[in-house]
């Protein structure tokens, strides 16, 4: 079940907010958590649900899951608008 909002799409901030994956919501309708994920390129924030990940929000990457966690609790990142 899906829980995005069919009445008004939500903001990238109220997404921030909300900790939750825009890009996910946007291009996936799945209401996930932003999480430290990590691929061949580094560390980065974004989403994953059962069947692996979904979404890459962040633009940066991070050198290590230290550092983007620490991002992702100060909110010191920046969103990707498109995937």
């Amino acid at each position: 079940m899906s829980l995005a909002s069919t009445s008004a799409p939500l903001s990238v901030a109220q997404a921030r907010a909300d900790s939750i994956g825009y890009l996910a919501l946007v291009y996936a309708d799945k209401r996930l958590p932003l999480q430290v994920r990590q691929s061949a390129a580094g560390h980065y924030i974004g989403t994953a649900d059962d069947d692996g990940p979904v979404s890459r929000e962040s633009v940066e990457y991070f050198r290590s899951h230290h550092a983007a966690g620490h991002a992702l609790a100060t909110g010191r990142w920046q969103q990707r608008l498109h995937p």
